[in-house]
């Protein structure tokens, strides 16, 4: 009687659990969703004080900023050299422009040569 018990649990398990195994392998996990693009109204871009374009930042508000600080050049953006925009860390990800700018701006530390 346990030897027909045990083989029915075994045999239950395996045909349960491989289906679930074999649909998760064969589909994997859907693509994360592609990236949006950070709006400058965004309540996380408005703290931060994030710019489309670096020359458009107010001087009064944000003293520390220099027109050379741009997205691409900053240690948090995550995009390609030479596209237009480019995911940003200090956004969760979502697409910066490269000649945008922030309060959070950290240049990029330079290759070592």
């Amino acid at each position: 009687m346990m030897n027909t018990r045990r083989n029915f649990l075994s045999k239950l398990v395996f045909s349960v659990g491989t289906p679930a195994l074999l649909c998760r392998s064969a589909f994997g996990q859907a693509p994360p969703p592609p990236p949006v693009k950070l709006e400058e109204a965004d309540p996380a871009a408005v703290a931060l004080g994030y710019k489309e374009d670096t020359t458009k930042v107010d001087a009064a508000k944000y003293p520390q900023h220099k027109a050379e600080q741009v997205c691409s050049g900053c240690a948090l953006y995550q995009g390609k050299a030479g596209e237009a925009t480019g995911p940003c860390a200090a956004f969760g990800g979502k697409l910066v422009t490269a000649a945008g700018w922030c309060a959070v701006y950290a240049k990029k530390p330079q290759a070592a040569k």
